[in-house]
């Protein structure tokens, strides 16, 4: 017969079975507790649809337990979690940036929508090694000397845009339009027109060229002025031997800074500009005249759950978002140029806001920034430029971004921006 093990060894084995078998508290119980209850305080008891997208880096394993949390947490603050047919929904976005992890809700009531949110803070040196999911790079496109192989076309003359069109590239200068063709020896001046503007120039100022859509011309806006060009080989028709023939007029019409393609649809905004200040004043056609604050730059970002949205880059240094008719305040902006442009991506959320950094620099600087709710996240490290960005726009195409930068000598050249998925 075998002895009995002792009875304290015997509970002792079975409480040490049943501490190993209990599961470890969730990381995530707190900061879900914390914004159940502020949304319940705005919310009140009822029900309301919840949508989870997560911008962190953040397991998407692990969305389902978080989302089982917040629902408990909801339930017991009176707030039921129900189906697509609930009038309030609450839209929650998972985010982090170089400090925090930022949970961000947006609860929708009818036509008002309030805002929970909670950090939770962590080392940002044990953070996933993912979690700039972007990496920048830049390509010079054209340098200013090849503007000045061309008699009467000074190095140090700022460019505003650059447009490539079938016969060769054309770049917009604050007094004229120069025309360059590829050569042996690199992108040559062929021919430059004279914009012939009237207005009060400020340095660096803003500039617009669109292409035709047959890629054989251009519109270009600049202060005070309106101008077209178009080409035929010289052989086709009587024409200057390049083969350009470019009209300039005094305009003070809205330029078309923005032209969209979304699922309802094209979009397209004009605006007016202040040449004497170097920005748009605020006045926006959106088919009918709009009023916003006077503003450098603006893009219009679609937001899958939420539709097109304007975002705004104010005189006074803040960001804002226009959606359904209403201004909201965007943080996380601070360190922001007054330039941006949108970028198209396969990384992250699709679609990335490349933004200058703030101030005069010397060395400047774009960034990648998502913007999950209403505070932008940095997605990328920083990519130094050689001198300062004086102008951002997207590629027709969306995929890349031309930056104009200004050394320290005040010449200029034009960098190709692009993005890959880290």
């Amino acid at each position: 017969m075998k002895p009995m093990k002792p009875i304290w060894l015997i509970v002792a084995v079975a409480m040490g079975l049943t501490a190993s078998a209990a599961p470890a508290p969730s990381p995530w119980a707190e900061p879900a507790a914390a914004l159940a209850g502020q949304i319940a305080e705005i919310l009140g008891p009822g029900q309301a649809r919840l949508t989870i997208h997560n911008l962190s880096a953040i397991s998407n394993d692990e969305i389902p337990s978080i989302r089982q949390l917040l629902e408990q947490d909801l339930k017991a603050d009176g707030v039921l979690a129900s189906g697509a047919e609930s009038a309030n929904t609450v839209r929650l976005t998972l985010s982090e940036n170089q400090r925090e992890r930022l949970w961000v809700a947006e609860v929708i009531e009818g036509n008002e929508t309030r805002v929970a949110m909670v950090s939770i803070h962590y080392d940002a040196t044990a953070a996933s090694p993912g979690q700039d999911r972007i990496v920048l790079r830049k390509e010079r496109y054209v340098r200013n000397a090849a503007l000045s192989r061309s008699p009467g076309i000074p190095s140090d003359e700022p460019v505003l845009a650059i447009v490539a069109t079938n016969p060769g590239l054309v770049v917009l200068k604050q007094d004229k339009i120069v025309v360059l063709s590829m050569m042996a020896a690199g992108w040559m001046a062929q021919a430059s027109f004279d914009l012939n503007s009237r207005a009060q120039l400020t340095r660096d100022p803003h500039g617009i060229l669109l292409p035709t859509p047959d890629g054989n011309g251009f519109t270009a806006f600049a202060a005070g002025t309106e101008c077209t060009g178009s080409y035929l080989p010289p052989e086709n028709v009587t024409r200057p031997a390049n083969g350009w023939s470019v009209n300039c007029h005094e305009s003070d019409d809205p330029w078309p800074i923005l032209q969209s393609e979304t699922e309802n649809g094209s979009i397209s905004i004009k605006a007016f500009y202040n040449a004497a200040r170097n920005y748009f004043t605020g006045t926006v056609s959106l088919g009918s005249l709009a009023n916003f604050p006077p503003f450098y730059s603006a893009a219009v970002l679609v937001r899958p759950a939420e539709g097109a949205a304007l975002l705004i880059n104010g005189i006074d240094g803040k960001v804002q978002l226009e959606e359904n008719g209403a201004l909201k305040p965007v943080s996380g902006a601070r360190d922001w140029g007054s330039d941006f442009a949108l970028l198209r991506t396969a990384c992250g959320a699709g679609t990335e806001i490349v933004a200058s950094g703030s101030g005069e620099a010397v060395s400047d600087s774009l960034r990648a920034y998502e913007l999950p709710a209403l505070e932008v996240v940095p997605a990328s490290a920083p990519l130094a430029m050689d001198g300062t960005v004086t102008a951002l726009w997207p590629a027709p195409d969306g995929k890349s971004v031309f930056a104009v930068v200004r050394s320290i000598t005040n010449q200029y050249e034009v960098d190709r921006v692009t993005a890959s998925c880290n």
